[in-house]
């Protein structure tokens, strides 16, 4: 398990969780804490680039996909109101710099990240949870974006990827009044993929992670690469960055292992080559 001051990761085969650390503070983000995120998630991407194929499929090796979570009573409360309260705007500026890198790596990795959210994810939690590919979140859960109860607006994407994954409408609805809504409230809108009870969710969030490590690891890290290139693009440009990764994995071993098991009954193990 790699260890930081406020980040802990712990490996099971291709998983990785990646646990917030700052308990006493709701997990608040501070320039600290968006340094730790920012080494282990870059490390991540590191070893995935850097690491050889292997001669055969194994449980070990890179990751394949990613969980991001809190400790205790809380995903990620917000940014740290005490710390921020005295910047001034070049302070700021720096401070959503660091925050919109670290929510650019997660959503560029070259493996999918789920966020499970178990307690409130506000501000710029909300902001972590949507760089991530989606969320699963406990009963009792809290999200939005808050800011401007504060006097300011989201500061690390939050204006961009909330209307990306709920809708201008709704999205300006939630940033202009602040309000929060409950975990069953953002399922309703799209904002999250499901609800579970508070002791069944990281649980639940393993099994659709292990399930996502089991599949073709080419063919996941290809699909979340062109759903993000294509999302700011038209149609005709997006299709042709499909076609084009479609038809580069047919160059791969995976491909042909994928489709020989399917063609034979078997259960595929794929060695991400």
């Amino acid at each position: 398990m790699t260890t930081t001051p406020h980040v802990t990761v712990e490996r099971d085969g291709h998983l990785a969780v990646v646990t917030i650390q700052r308990p006493d503070k709701l997990n608040a983000l501070n320039p600290a804490v968006l340094r730790d995120l920012t080494h282990v998630f870059r490390a991540l991407v590191d070893e995935h680039a850097s690491a050889p194929a292997p001669a055969e499929a194994s449980a070990s090796g890179p990751v394949r996909v990613a969980v991001l979570t809190g400790a205790g009573r809380a995903f990620v409360a917000g940014a740290d109101i005490a710390e921020m309260a005295g910047m001034n705007s070049v302070e700021a500026r720096r401070f959503a710099e660091a925050g919109h890198q670290l929510c650019a790596l997660l959503e560029s990795a070259p493996f999918p990240i789920i966020a499970a959210v178990n307690g409130p994810a506000l501000g710029g939690g909300c902001e972590l949870a949507l760089a991530c590919d989606f969320i699963h979140a406990a009963e009792g859960a809290k999200l939005g974006q808050p800011e401007v109860n504060l006097g300011v607006i989201p500061g690390f994407g939050g204006t961009q990827r909330l209307t990306r994954r709920v809708g201008a409408g709704r999205a300006r609805e939630l940033i202009y009044t602040g309000d929060m809504l409950t975990a069953e409230q953002a399922l309703a809108i799209g904002l999250v993929n499901a609800v579970h009870p508070p002791a069944d969710l990281l649980a639940r969030v393993r099994e659709v992670a292990l399930k996502i490590a089991s599949r073709g690891p080419l063919a996941v890290a290809a699909a979340k690469r062109v759903i993000l290139r294509g999302e700011d693009i038209d149609l005709v440009a997006a299709s042709e960055l499909e076609a084009q990764a479609f038809a580069t994995l047919f160059g791969s071993e995976d491909q042909k292992t994928g489709m020989t098991a399917f063609l034979q009954k078997a259960k595929a193990t794929f060695a991400g080559k």
